[in-house]
């Protein structure tokens, strides 16, 4: 490959890049599917064809095929012709993948970001967890329903401000 060919390229998978960050969770909009770690790798082989790999935060999610169509619309919209989006199951995905600024838009939107890593299946469904209200940040909160508005939140209340809001699982 020329130094030409080589440049090219990277400049095709920085607007590849900048693409995918724009493309946001169809329930979350106020996050981009890369703040939420779901796009696991992004390339563009020897043939110009753009592959997408996406983990669902969820064996099961309803918003997999959604996000893959979106990621697949998003690349088509800036010239790729030949794009495939697939999933990636392993490792699987995890809360953790979450960024920072992911966690401060999740906040700021209303919902209570991962509070904190569960090592186990039993450790998540103790409902013991330090919760924080992203309305006024008091940890007085509980546990309303183990499931909110996606099965990949809980509701809780908080018993400061009184308003409820969801709570992104610790997966």
């Amino acid at each position: 490959m020329t130094a030409v060919a080589a440049t090219t390229r990277g400049d095709a998978l920085a607007r590849a890049w900048e693409a995918v960050r724009a493309v946001l969770d169809p329930e979350i909009p106020v996050l981009s599917v890369v703040d939420l770690g779901l796009v696991r790798s992004l390339e563009i082989d020897a043939s110009g064809t753009v592959r997408v790999g996406v983990s669902p935060t969820y064996s099961g999610c309803p918003a997999t095929h959604v996000i893959r169509a979106s990621l697949v619309e998003a690349l088509h919209d800036i010239g790729f012709e030949q794009v495939e989006a697939f999933d990636v199951l392993s490792p699987p995905w995890t809360s953790d993948w979450i960024t920072p600024e992911g966690r401060e838009k999740l906040r700021g939107y209303g919902i209570a970001p991962p509070a904190q890593q569960v090592g186990s299946v039993r450790a998540m469904l103790r409902g013991d967890l330090a919760v924080a209200c992203p309305q006024c940040g008091s940890l007085a909160t509980e546990r309303v329903s183990e499931f909110g508005s996606t099965p990949c939140k809980a509701l809780y209340r908080c018993t400061a401000c009184l308003e409820p809001f969801d709570y992104f699982k610790c997966i």
